[in-house]
């Protein structure tokens, strides 16, 4: 399908009137998450996840990828206004957006991080329309010892998708391993670690899994913190068209930003938080007066949004293309996109163009929808901010309950969520990354399910792994992941070593 057939064929998926009401539900919500404190696109996408059980494919994917970029933009009113990040990827914007906001700038500051994540946006999926089709042809020719080599390259993204211990991360990895087995062998279907519970002989199921790990698990970590003052700063919120000035400043931090952004994106544990990160720390640099940084710089505000939007776009090429997820969010986009029964990778171009290029074209459509919602509603997401979690969250607690209940109407559906939530509880406190775990939990089935059809048609030969060209590359890219980690803490540990012989010399 060339080029010209493939947009044809997204904008007539994209401007159907349920996805494009769905694409604006998605933005709508993911722009409140981002506004919200405390709770982020990777509880939000859980949480709802459910409710997209009854949509189309197309449809439920656009409302959960709205979620996600949406967030994005949203997360930047409360870092510029309250000083609080309304997610992990605008912390930096709290650097040099709320020292705006106090000088009265808080307009500027609001519209240049609109029109940089608009701006960005664009370009991400410009770039992710063009790579994508590209490898996702390369991958064609996977058979099952190359789609083997590629899960084990996926799970060990799990060093990068924990921000702690890598040895925690792989720790979780390995019990999602074991999560991923309970159920029905998928060749012999003899039932494995059910231990005579009925419920568990199908497995346990993506949804309640995800929504105790991230959604429940959330709110009971935030119920442990005392909420305090959301002060928000009471200048008038005037200007938000940028000035020629602001434009000259912001300018070039938009374009650095929107290319770090999207390649970081793309890379294992890169996503939109480092991206907004790598983008301050690059603006400072080249900046001709970087003691202007942390004083209301607009460039620090211009690039790092710029930045974290266009990672967005960037991560969805791996999954899209190769059915990798980069971060947790793309993990559970993952699930997801199995739950719908259009698991991403190679074939999802060829055998769901219409979800592939709509999701593309909605993307575009999503970014114009949140221009929009950004800029005249700024008033309304100020009036939000003061809503307290004591009512907050007992809605999330009733809203996972019944999404949990809705997708099978079993009970058991609910208990499972509620011990995962309390599971991610005892995580989060001892600082066991949830994201491991569910990658792990994910990739697992279809790794064993490739292994065994390896060794079947190698007739138990290990050696097929490494005899095909693209299998070997990705157990190399694997045991590069693995090894490299490893370095920085062989080094402290040397260096520990020497200093204690120099103490008893």
């Amino acid at each position: 399908m060339d080029l010209f057939n493939a947009l044809h064929v997204g904008l007539a998926s994209a401007f159907q009137t349920q996805n494009l009401l769905y694409c604006f539900i998605g933005v709508f919500i993911g722009t409140l998450i981002g506004v919200l404190p405390g709770i982020g696109p990777t509880a939000a996408i859980a949480i709802l996840m459910p409710a997209t059980f009854t949509l189309p494919s197309v449809s439920a994917i656009i409302m959960l990828c709205g979620i996600y970029y949406g967030a994005m933009y949203g997360g930047s009113t409360t870092s510029i206004l309250v000083n609080i990040p309304g997610e992990s990827a605008s912390v930096v914007t709290c650097i040099d957006g709320y020292q705006m906001a106090r000088q009265g700038r808080a307009g500027s500051a609001l519209g240049i991080s609109a029109f940089g994540s608009f701006i960005a946006g664009i370009f991400g999926i410009i770039f992710l329309s063009i790579l994508a089709p590209t490898l996702a042809n390369v991958a064609l020719g996977f058979g099952p010892p190359e789609y083997f080599s590629l899960m084990i390259l996926g799970m060990t993204l799990v060093i990068y998708l924990g921000s702690g211990s890598t040895i925690k991360s792989l720790i979780t990895a390995g019990f999602g391993i074991v999560l991923g087995c309970i159920g029905q062998d998928p060749i012999s279907g003899v039932p494995r670690l059910v231990y005579g519970i009925e419920v568990l002989w199908d497995g346990l199921g993506f949804a309640p899994v995800i929504m105790g790990l991230f959604g429940i698990s959330e709110v009971l970590i935030n119920l442990e913190k005392a909420e305090g003052e959301r002060e928000i700063c009471q200048t008038d919120i005037k200007g938000l068209l940028p000035t020629k000035d602001d434009w000259k400043r912001a300018a070039k931090p938009i374009a650095r930003g929107s290319v770090v952004g999207f390649f970081l994106g793309i890379l294992p544990g890169g996503g939109a938080t480092v991206a907004s990160f790598a983008s301050y720390a690059l603006e400072k640099k080249f900046s001709n007066q970087p003691e202007r940084f942390g004083k209301g710089a607009i460039e620090g505000v211009a690039g790092p949004e710029s930045a974290n939007n266009s990672a967005t776009m960037g991560a969805m090429v791996p999954l899209l293309t190769l059915g990798i997820p980069s971060n947790v969010v793309m993990a559970l986009l993952l699930a997801a996109l199995i739950i719908h029964g259009t698991p991403p990778g190679p074939l999802l171009l060829q055998n769901h163009p219409e979800l592939f290029w709509g999701i593309i074209i909605s993307m575009f459509v999503g970014n114009l929808l949140l221009l929009v919602l950004n800029l005249p509603l700024i008033g309304m997401w100020v009036r939000i901010l003061r809503i307290p979690y004591n009512i907050l969250f007992p809605l999330i607690v009733l809203f996972c309950l019944i999404g949990a209940y809705s997708l099978n109407s079993m009970v058991s559906d609910i208990f499972i969520m509620l011990i995962f939530g309390i599971l991610g509880y005892l995580m989060k406190k001892y600082e066991y990354e949830g994201a491991p775990l569910i990658l792990a939990f994910i990739l697992g089935p279809i790794l064993e399910t490739n292994l065994r059809q390896s060794l079947i048609l190698s007739h138990g030969s290990l050696q097929i792994f490494v005899s095909r060209p693209i299998s070997l590359i990705c157990l190399l890219l694997a045991f590069s992941f693995l090894f490299f980690p490893l370095v920085p803490a062989y080094r402290k540990l040397k260096l520990r070593i020497e200093e204690e012989e120099d103490k008893q010399v």
